[in-house]
């Protein structure tokens, strides 16, 4: 059974840092390409940032320079460190894995930047 479970979100204040996990099992996750996604409310989900099975990484542009996506493939644990938060990266957070042609994604767990 494929699960994806994210956690360490949280409150926050502007410029303060999170780091949230996404604990995955039920799949090989170290041949998996691994992403971070968020939704605010009355927007669009988006992808935040991406960690395929070479280690390649892509970000948005929203989150370059600010956030890290990593992946511990030991612990099966996907990572992202974010850093000098803002109001507008309030939202909730999901990890998937991509499982052509969708993605699979965990049940989310929410950030909420204030000022």
């Amino acid at each position: 059974q494929v699960q994806l479970v994210e956690s360490g979100g949280g409150s926050v204040q502007a410029g303060g840092s999170l780091r949230l996990s996404c604990a995955v099992s039920g799949f090989t996750y170290a041949t998996y390409c691994m992403a971070w996604f968020r939704q605010a409310l009355g927007k669009e989900r988006e992808g935040v940032a991406g960690i395929d099975s070479d280690g390649s990484i892509s970000y948005a542009d929203s989150a370059k320079g600010r956030f890290t996506i990593s992946r511990d493939n030991a612990k099966n644990t996907l990572y992202l460190q974010m850093n000098n938060l803002k109001i507008e990266d309030t939202g909730i957070y999901w990890c998937g894995y991509f499982q052509d042609p969708t993605w699979v994604k965990g049940q989310g767990t929410q950030v909420t930047v204030s000022s």
